[in-house]
């Protein structure tokens, strides 16, 4: 059963005022709610082995995990697009 297409996400890689940090930033949600989106950085952060959160209503990631949290909204119906760094 193939799953609906949930809309575009775009996924960024940050280190910009973050203390030379790298962060995957996961933006342009569209009709999800909080519970969902930290359902989806909990499973982010089990596959990647980081942490992560829910800020300002986008999900970050530790560290460059962009492949691994593409997979992850792909397989949750999103259609990730990697923008920016």
């Amino acid at each position: 059963m193939a799953v609906k297409n949930r809309g575009r996400i775009d996924i960024r890689r940050e280190k910009e005022g973050r203390g030379g940090k790298t962060v995957t930033v996961v933006m342009g949600f569209v009709g999800i709610g909080l519970p969902e989106k930290e359902l989806l950085t909990r499973k982010m952060r089990a596959a990647c082995g980081c942490g992560g959160t829910v800020k300002d209503g986008n999900i970050e990631i530790q560290g460059d995990q962009r492949e691994r949290v593409a997979g992850i909204l792909a397989a949750a119906g999103f259609r990730p697009v990697f923008a920016g760094g």
